[in-house]
């Protein structure tokens, strides 16, 4: 049973306006210094917000780092499962539902903490993956950047059954298409948030084909036409796209043989993060860590963009086409892909 100091995350009993009916829950450090940076994070379902912040080590790295967490929580009164309602067509719109109660919050968080505008990020696992999506393309001017893990492009799904086949199987849309629900989400037109994304390719939850047409869409939305450059981080596969002045804007991992769920790394010799637990999985990698560090937190460090040499600039071309591309299945993958396929077409 995952244990936390429940002093560390508290709750607030006025957040403002709240049409969605969520609870509020913070986590500020102490001797906070203004214009500190401001990191929402989004539970999965059947989880709390302190279960969550705390297992996957936000809690600790906030307390490290110095910057405040937000950490909204579902209700049952409005999804029995706990989920955020990614897929509701009246909680992801801008300035309705979930999405404008979470956006007040970071509102009140700036108000009473003296938060950074600049420096506000959004993350979630699973649906609170999805409902970070939701909530960079309908705020993108709020958030610098977002962290997206095991979640769900934006508008891939409206209603519960779409949701469940997006969910199992993924949905495919030209990247042009992705990134038109991006623009047309809130009339902003840049600068854009930059995005890490995290996915298991064994995930039978959420299937591994939405990281990458999450990746597509908000690669189409920076107009970064790539390519790639990709390697491997701790065995894993890592994708990472720059925009045409050389900026880290999209990244993707992937992590082997991982199931649903955050990846933690609580063994980590040089630094330990998180608690494992359902959905949050010790499989050698931080999430956590890696999706802060792609944002900039880490104290004293030279921000990547600051220290990255462009030969030439590069002329954007839209990222029409799809700059992520899935990997080749091979051996057992392969088969279980194959008997996915089989089965999905029968139902």
């Amino acid at each position: 049973m995952l244990k936390y100091d429940p002093r560390k995350l508290v709750r607030e009993d006025n957040p403002g306006a709240n049409p969605g009916d969520l609870g509020m829950f913070k986590f500020v450090p102490d001797d906070l210094p203004d214009g500190a940076p401001l990191v929402v994070v989004l539970h999965g379902c059947g989880q709390t917000a302190a279960g969550y912040a705390t297992g996957a080590g936000w809690t600790t790295l906030a307390e490290r780092w110095g910057f405040a967490l937000l950490a909204p929580e579902q209700q049952a009164a409005n999804n029995q499962a706990k989920c955020f309602n990614w897929f509701e067509a009246g909680d992801i719109e801008r300035g309705q539902g979930e999405a404008a109660s979470i956006r007040q919050m970071v509102e009140r968080m700036r108000a009473d903490h003296a938060i950074d505008p600049k420096r506000i990020y959004v993350t979630g696992l699973s649906a609170g993956g999805a409902m970070a999506a939701v909530l960079l393309a309908a705020y993108p001017e709020v958030f610098s950047g977002g962290g997206i893990v095991a979640g769900l492009p934006y508008k891939s799904a409206v209603g519960m059954r779409e949701a469940l086949g997006t969910m199992f199987r993924g949905r495919i849309k030209t990247p042009v298409e992705w990134g038109d629900l991006v623009r047309t989400a809130s009339g902003h037109t840049g600068p854009w948030p930059v995005v890490s994304i995290w996915q298991g390719n064994a995930d039978k939850t959420v299937a591994a084909s939405n990281a990458v047409e999450l990746a597509n869409q908000w690669a189409n939305v920076h107009g970064a036409p790539g390519p790639a450059s990709e390697g491997l981080v701790n065995g894993h596969r890592h994708i990472l796209l720059r925009n045409p002045d050389g900026k880290p804007v999209v990244e993707l991992f992937e992590i082997a043989g991982m199931g649903h769920g955050a990846p933690i790394f609580p063994d980590d010799p040089e630094f330990p993060l998180g608690e494992a637990e359902a959905f949050i999985l010790p499989v050698g990698i931080s999430s956590t860590l890696g999706i802060a560090r792609f944002w900039g937190l880490e104290p004293g460090a030279v921000r990547t963009e600051e220290i990255v040499t462009v030969p030439e600039r590069v002329e954007a071309g839209g990222a029409e086409t799809p700059v992520f591309t899935r990997p080749v299945k091979t051996g057992i993958l392969k088969k279980l892909w194959k008997g996915i396929k089989q089965i999905v077409g029968r139902t």
